[in-house]
């Protein structure tokens, strides 16, 4: 293993890291720059899929408090409300990812599905930006589980590559009725078992590439994908409490393009 694959694998990371909790999709980052320093094939595409862990540990790492919480008082009723909104949110997109994976890794994984997925989703965003709109929904515990279906719904458009699942689920949130901050908030947590679920299956159908001669590339990969999440879901937190998702939407566009020209 060369220094350069190692450097390669930081590169990565830090990608995934950055952009896996954003409206703006990791998969289109991923295969321009990975493409654009020549790391591509089998192992790239599992170590793509590896590298998510490090994300999805970073937010669990950001929210480990309530996590805590959710696990020490599970007995009491607000903490089973929103256990039981994650898994109505999780259940619509496992179920039609379960059915429909092998047609979409085969069909919908190129850079011009991405790419019009990119520049599509930006539009729908600008859309949903300017309809008016009432927050019913100020925090994560007075979200019903009417809201977490809605929002699992909207997940399921994420299956196709480049739509994003926080773009889907966040925008899925503000149709519903949420405010901006608990929108994003249970976008994250709803990455939890989706992620986790979505990331071990694709390993376990990938197994045979994942060796021990890669294991410093993958945790290269795992650690600044996990530092790189660490760091945006914090900011991003920050920043939707006083600003709107129309800078995303701008940059998906131009973005998109960008992949539509680079591979053309």
């Amino acid at each position: 293993m060369t220094a350069w694959l190692v450097v390669q694998a930081v590169i990565l990371g830090i990608v995934e890291g950055l952009t896996e909790f954003l409206p703006v999709s990791s998969t289109g980052h991923l295969i321009i720059v990975g493409d654009a320093m020549g790391f591509t094939g089998e192992r790239a595409k599992t170590f793509e899929i590896f590298i998510q862990l490090g994300s999805i540990f970073g937010v669990m790492w950001h929210y480990r408090t309530r996590l805590a919480d959710l696990a020490l008082r599970i007995h009491r009723p607000p903490e089973r409300r929103f256990v039981l909104n994650l898994l109505l949110a999780f259940l619509p997109a496992a179920l039609v990812g379960l059915l429909l994976h092998g047609a979409i890794k085969e069909h919908l994984f190129n850079p011009f599905t991405v790419a019009g997925a990119l520049v599509a989703g930006g539009v729908v965003i600008l859309l949903i930006e300017r309809l008016p709109r009432r927050e019913r929904v100020a925090t994560l515990d007075a979200i019903r589980p009417i809201d977490a279906l809605k929002i699992g719904m909207a997940q399921t458009l994420a299956l196709f590559p480049g739509v994003s699942r926080s773009g889907a689920t966040i925008m899925g949130g503000l149709v519903a009725g949420l405010s901006r901050k608990a929108a994003t908030e249970f976008s994250f947590f709803l990455a939890m078992p989706t992620m986790f679920a979505a990331t071990l299956y694709a390993l376990y159908k990938d197994l045979g590439h994942l060796t021990g001669d890669h294991l410093l590339l993958f945790a290269a990969g795992f650690v600044t994908a996990f530092f790189s999440a660490l760091v945006v879901v914090r900011a991003f937190l920050a920043y939707v409490a006083r600003h709107t998702f129309v800078p995303f939407a701008y940059y998906r566009i131009g973005f998109g393009l960008l992949v539509l020209a680079y591979f053309w």
